[in-house]
């Protein structure tokens, strides 16, 4: 399974598309970072964002896109210009027909290094080990992708243990939903 994560930023938007081969085993396919130029009005920014990660989705087929929930104690101004970049995002998985799935900046840190308040220089130590690289990603944004879609790919797995979800037709998984309703 492919897995695109994403690191939104409205100055620079990591993103990363890692594929599993097992439930430990993962290959990186691509990473890097979106940078729309200051000086472009904030909605050429976006649709510059939302462009690049389109050619991005057409050019590696991922399965699935795993995108970082807002940051909640940042300010109004920035948290309403993250959503933005967020739903330019989700627009272009949701052209291409992709699920998205949201986890929080603790989450993600959780699942990587086992403390939801990690240093950004302990998360890319880690994806560079789980990716087995000769060197961690220079991007903090781009690690954070990496992240993200790591922590998704996690969490699928263990959806599968508890019989959450099932593997499906090429090892997609399929998510039920628990029943809330069961006593």
């Amino acid at each position: 399974m492919r897995v695109l994560g994403i690191d939104c930023g409205a100055k620079c938007t990591g993103y990363g598309i890692i594929e599993a081969r097992g439930s430990r085993s993962f290959r990186l396919i691509t990473s890097g970072v979106i940078t729309p130029s200051a000086r472009d009005p904030f909605p050429r920014r976006l649709g510059r964002i939302f462009r690049e990660l389109k050619t991005i989705i057409e050019n590696h087929s991922p399965e699935e896109v795993a995108i970082e929930d807002l940051f909640y104690g940042r300010n109004f101004r920035t948290a309403v210009k993250l959503g933005y970049v967020r739903a330019a995002a989700m627009l272009a998985a949701d052209g291409e027909g992709l699920p998205v799935a949201e986890y929080s900046p603790l989450e993600v840190k959780s699942s990587m290094v086992g403390y939801g308040r990690a240093e950004k220089s302990q998360v890319q130590q880690m994806v560079k080990r789980v990716l087995s690289l000769a060197e961690a990603p220079k991007s903090h944004d781009a690690a954070d992708a990496l992240a993200v879609a790591l922590c998704h790919l996690h969490t699928l797995t263990t959806k599968i243990k508890m019989g959450l979800a099932k593997p499906g037709p090429n090892g997609k998984p399929r998510i039920r939903k628990a029943n809330r309703n069961r006593r």
